[in-house]
């Protein structure tokens, strides 16, 4: 059953909750970084992204950018921006995004339970990926980043989470990008026993949506650290969520070139595998086994044939359909995840997106899918398989420094 532990979260004073919380360090590159954080010395990209306070620097994962978080990190605390939670407490996490509401439980999860598969996972990790993660966590002596995880409802934790929330929250702000963020510390030890005692009892399993290179990270860093640091190193940093507040977008494929292929060519290829029909505009699918295809300034829709695709949990995703029936078979594109040639686009970016990278020039066709469902993320991590590379995209994003678990006292 899932462990989980209440924490004294390092967490911004109310005036300048707003002003601390970033987006997640690895939705930014580091100029964009550089950028949103003019005339804000509270970001906590200074923290995540504590190369924008190195100009000049050539590598930004050198020693020196990882004791820049250290130092920024340590500062924060001595000018008051960030300061700890007296006692141990659980928080409650509400997310506001189009008037759709998502709400979702902060805690410590058990790093036990992720090395035992009590916590599932549904997608490989890349070692460079890792080793920046485990770097920043080792150096600057806290969990900056939240794994965000999910669990099959249970009626009493979202009985005792929505309660909660009648109180007024700590934090309540919109961020630049509209999105509503509001924060309750959940510091009552009774309600803190019982949403243990319920998540010991009720909860088998949590699956990782979100965040699998800062969960294998944070167990890498407590397999590596010497015997006498502290209990807090057993432990990272999560955020929960029911199955009911969990929302999926499509996640897109563009490719730069037709392996070979003229556009007539690619065409009547796809006609073995799929029913092919011109669109008078811009497609997204409408339910699965559906794609939208863009291809010189025109969308298809492919629609796969019966029999064509496997229906075990891996075989019938849309992203396994893609990546066997059109970017390994027609397009020699064999490993998504070091492919040059291919490349991701987040749902939220939107099928113009998708026509403006292809109209540029950069990319020559560009794929629409229907987004994998909750219930295929659980089939799959239960099944022991993993998903192909990017096949969920989680809006809205959790910001980074509204609540951080340190690893050293």
């Amino acid at each position: 059953m899932a462990i989980i532990k209440p924490f004294r979260a390092l967490r911004p004073s109310e005036d300048k909750a707003a002003a601390v919380a970033a987006p997640p360090y690895d939705v930014l590159n580091s100029a964009e970084a550089a950028e949103q954080t003019k005339g804000n010395p509270f970001s906590f990209l200074h923290i995540t992204k504590s190369e924008i306070d190195l100009p000049g620097i050539a590598d930004i994962h050198t020693p020196e950018v990882y004791e820049k978080a250290k130092s920024n990190l340590q500062q924060f605390i001595k000018d008051g921006v960030l300061q700890r939670e007296e006692k141990p407490c659980y928080y409650i996490y509400e997310l506001v995004m189009n008037g759709r509401h998502q709400t979702g439980l902060v805690a410590v999860s058990s790093v036990d339970d992720y090395e035992n598969d009590v916590i599932k996972k549904h997608e490989f990790t890349r070692p460079e990926k890792e080793q920046d993660r485990i770097n920043h966590i080792r150096t600057s002596g806290a969990q900056t980043g939240n794994v965000f995880l999910a669990y099959r409802d249970v009626a009493e934790i979202n009985a005792l989470v929505e309660d909660w929330k009648k109180s007024a929250p700590a934090y309540d702000f919109i961020a630049e990008d509209g999105i509503s963020h509001r924060i309750w510390v959940v510091n009552d030890d009774a309600a803190i026993a019982r949403i243990s005692e319920l998540f010991e009892q009720k909860v088998p399993f949590t699956y990782i949506a979100d965040g699998h290179h800062r969960a294998a990270s944070a167990a890498k860093v407590r397999r590596s650290l010497e015997s006498g640091f502290h209990e807090n190193a057993n432990y990272f940093l999560t955020t929960l969520f029911p199955a009911n507040q969990l929302h999926i977008m499509d996640y897109n494929r563009v490719v730069k070139d037709l392996n070979g292929h003229t556009d007539a060519d690619l065409l009547r290829a796809l006609y073995d595998d799929f029913e092919v029909e011109r669109m008078p505009a811009a497609f997204s699918p409408t339910r699965l086994h559906e794609f939208g295809m863009y291809l010189d300034g025109q969308w298809y829709k492919l629609t796969s044939k019966e029999g064509t695709y496997s229906t075990d949990p891996i075989g019938v995703l849309d992203v396994t359909i893609l990546s066997e029936k059109v970017l390994d078979k027609l397009l020699g594109i064999k490993d998504q995840r070091t492919d040059k040639r291919i490349d991701f686009v987040g749902g939220i970016r939107g099928l113009g997106e998708l026509e403006k990278r292809v109209n540029s020039g950069e990319m020559k066709l560009a794929f629409s899918l229907h987004p994998v469902s909750i219930q295929q993320l659980f089939d799959i991590a239960d099944s022991g398989n993993v998903m192909p590379p990017k096949s969920t995209w989680f809006e809205p994003k959790l910001r980074d420094g509204l609540l951080t678990h340190l690893i050293y006292e």
